[in-house]
């Protein structure tokens, strides 16, 4: 996988336009230059964690004794399950209603933007290629810098294209989603298979 496809990847899980919702909804009875400031700073926490889990995953991987095949699989069926919930939205939860706080790292930062999913594609591309760190790092810079420029700009896109455009957008999202889970959870048992047949 090259830098483009690793960058349009992590950005499509991290879902900036199916966030836009959620964001408004939690920011809208701030100012707009505090709305802006809020979701600078949730972005730029979102940065840090997923940059942490690009540096130190393969690290934490060796640690805790996980192989690839395990991490491609868990990552498959956790991304399956969020684009589920992008195909059929459910009525409750956090998307539902307003924090009495201002939302600080949570759950704007993580788990909306840097989430499970998201961690799992950067871990399963540091894993699968070490030596091109630096290709990944740019991929991961270009899908947040991408999901900043939306996120930044979502009240405007909110107010532009509607609660239906949104949720059109967010279910053929999710559907692009599904394909991609599952493609990562055939290409998990596939490693593992092979794996044991090596041995």
């Amino acid at each position: 996988m090259d830098m483009v496809s690793a960058a349009i990847l992590i950005a499509i899980i991290m879902d900036p336009v199916g966030n836009i919702p959620l964001f408004h909804s939690l920011l809208a009875r701030y100012p707009q230059s505090r709305r802006l400031h809020i979701i600078a700073r949730e972005l730029v926490f979102a940065y840090l964690v997923l940059l942490l889990f690009l540096v130190a995953g393969q690290s934490i991987l060796d640690y805790l004794g996980l192989k690839q095949p395990a991490l491609g699989v868990a990552g498959g069926v956790v991304l399956f399950v969020i684009a589920l919930r992008m195909v059929f939205p459910e009525a409750d939860g956090v998307r539902r209603g307003e924090l009495e706080e201002e939302p600080f790292f949570v759950p704007l930062a993580v788990p909306m933007i840097a989430g499970p999913s998201a961690v799992s594609a950067v871990l399963l591309l540091v894993s699968r290629d070490p030596a091109g760190f630096w290709t990944w790092l740019a991929a991961l810079t270009l899908a947040w810098g991408f999901s900043a420029t939306v996120l930044l700009a979502s009240g405007a896109l909110f107010e532009a294209l509607g609660h239906r455009a949104l949720r059109a957008l967010v279910r053929l999202t999710g559907m692009l989603l599904i394909m991609i889970s599952v493609q990562m959870l055939m290409d998990g048992v596939a490693a593992y298979i092979a794996g044991l047949a090596g041995r």
